[in-house]
């Protein structure tokens, strides 16, 4: 049905051009809150009725009848109303509603795909610094940034994951002393254990694999161990890959797999963040103030100036330290780096504590002067979640000593629970995963009620036993009852809800939608047999189901879930 819309679309744009230069462009269609209003809502008529100095209701009567002489709509429309104080209310003939299940399935996984397009998309998410697992957080910005990918894709974007992490600084250096006084046999509670350290049963298993020499592999770096423990760069080294390589297979677990991994150290080893801060320097943006090098932030909307560099400070043994970069100057050295490497477009998503990082990057990169536009970054900000089981929340891991992991999640469930869920709320509101209910076999579990019709409907098709290839071509006409066309108002909902999933980086969307087709599928399965003796009638039902199966599989490949056979 996009093919019919988007000739009534227009149609009703010559007819807007018409009545108002410019208003064509204008040109939409809502959807009724209200199904017995019908099919489709226009509210041009109000919305012109203030520039041309016309009333309301009169105009939406011009429109109306020029409308009906158009021939898109004298073929795919029954009949128009005119309601309220300029409302047109349109109802779509069967034949329109129709339309949509020939179009899905002869585009099959390409329906309400846009063509590809040349512009590039960055998407940086997870980047979690090697010193753990992963935990539920990391769990939800994977999802989120995996599913955000998958939409702008299925609207032509050439997109590039990216996982951006430390390989060096204070955290890195706790984890190799964690790990240097296990391997020399201290433990979380003896004598000499710092309170900094890092306590998880997975600083044991570090040390061991270190003591026996091993060699680890991750996906952007691989290291062999000596075994001495008095090799501290060596530990660090090796600490890192390993739990590199641990968070691969936690990603791995999840179905997910980056283009590029980027090293907060090699903004420092290349001379980008000296570069950055020189550009600022230069341009007039700093200034030093007790023994500190300032940003002037305040002049890009900031509530206050903010630190570059710190003070020196003077150690307990009398020697002088020169103070560090705050960890926003990397951060805008590193975004020049993806503006000068063609990403244009770039979506942060990160947890909601990075929000006080936005106004400082955004301002550094405006201070920079190399042409990157205001709003660059784009930020997707999500809350942290809470992980209930057996009716209680759930905070300790043993792998992680201090939170559940997301390998712990998944163990538990599934990833298709873990990733439906996880996606299934805005991403800046808090979410509450119930263990328990992601492993229920019922209508309660929103994946599994989703997996369910598809399933259900793959196992009619199997029954039918026919090719479903040849359903493409069959008469529709059979297919005029309520539920049916139900069914089929649903399924040409799909292509709108992508492109506005995509263009509000809201793949929760994708799981409303999904939830409301498999309850539209669920209903019209117990209104109407499908299997039935009347070829045709036969044929148009399960062309029908046939459609509905391919859209659920498609919104549930865009989440990164399965679409089971079998359940």
């Amino acid at each position: 049905m996009s093919s019919v819309k988007q000739d009534l679309l227009g149609a009703l744009s010559g007819e807007l051009e018409k009545l108002s230069p410019g208003a064509g462009e204008k040109a939409a269609f809502e959807s009724p809150k209200q199904a017995a209003h019908g099919d489709l809502a226009c509210t041009a008529a109000m919305q012109l009725a203030k520039p041309l100095k016309a009333n309301p209701r009169a105009l939406g009567e011009q429109l109306k009848a020029t409308l009906e002489a158009t021939p898109a709509f004298q073929q795919w429309v029954e009949a128009i109303e005119l309601a309220g104080p300029g409302f047109l209310n349109i109802r779509l003939k069967p034949a329109a509603k129709q339309q949509v299940v020939r179009e899905v399935l002869s585009e099959k996984e390409l329906f309400a795909q846009q063509p590809p397009r040349p512009d590039r998309v960055l998407v940086e998410f997870v980047s979690a610094n090697p010193t753990g697992p992963l935990h539920v957080g990391h769990g939800r910005q994977a999802a989120l940034g995996d599913a955000i990918c998958n939409l702008l894709s299925t609207q032509g974007w050439q997109v590039h994951r990216e996982f951006y992490y430390n390989d060096a600084g204070v955290q890195i250096e706790t984890l190799t002393n964690s790990v240097q006084l296990r391997a020399k046999g201290l433990k979380p509670g003896a004598e000499g254990w710092p309170e900094a350290a890092y306590n998880g049963d997975y600083i044991q298993d570090i040390a061991d694999d270190f003591l026996a020499k091993k060699t680890v592999q991750a996906d952007d770096r691989s290291f062999t161990a000596s075994g001495d423990v008095n090799d501290v760069d060596g530990i660090r080294q090796f600490a890192v890959a390993y739990l590199r390589h641990e968070q691969d297979k936690d990603l791995q677990a999840f179905r997910l797999k980056f283009d590029e991994y980027y090293l907060e150290s090699s903004l420092y080893t290349s001379g980008r963040v000296e570069a950055t801060v020189q550009r600022l320097i230069a341009n007039g943006k700093t200034y030093e103030q007790d023994g500190a090098l300032w940003l002037k932030t305040t002049d890009y909307g900031d509530d206050k100036d903010r630190v570059m560099k710190k003070s020196a400070v003077t150690t307990p043994d009398g020697r002088k330290s020169e103070g560090g970069y705050t960890y926003f100057v990397p951060d805008v050295a590193y975004h020049i780096s993806k503006w000068e490497r063609g990403y244009h477009k770039v979506i942060n998503i990160q947890g909601t504590d990075h929000h006080g990082t936005i106004a400082r990057v955004r301002a550094g990169l405006q201070a920079a002067d190399v042409g990157i536009p205001l709003g660059y970054p784009d930020y997707v900000l999500h809350t942290m979640v809470r992980v209930v089981r057996g009716g209680e929340e759930v905070k300790i891991s043993k792998r992680a000593g201090s939170y559940v992991t997301l390998r712990d999640l998944i163990e538990w469930t599934s990833a298709d629970a873990v990733r439906f869920f996880l996606l299934s709320r805005k991403p800046d509101t808090e979410y509450t995963f119930d263990v328990d209910l992601a492993i229920q076999k019922n209508n309660d579990n929103p994946v599994y009620y989703v997996q369910y019709a598809h399933a259900r409907i793959c196992s009619v098709l199997q029954a039918w036993g026919g090719d479903v290839n040849s359903l493409a071509s069959v008469d529709l006409r059979p297919l005029d009852s309520p539920a049916a066309q139900a069914l089929m108002l649903q399924l040409a909902k799909y292509p709108d809800m992508l492109t506005a999933a995509a263009q509000d980086f809201a793949p929760h969307d994708v799981t409303f939608y999904l939830r409301e087709l498999a309850a539209s599928y669920h209903s019209y399965y117990d209104a109407e047999r499908i299997l039935v003796d009347d070829e045709p009638v036969k044929l148009a039902r399960l062309a029908l189901v046939a459609a509905t199966a391919q859209v659920l599989h498609n919104g549930l490949s865009v989440l990164g879930v399965s679409a089971p056979t079998k359940m």
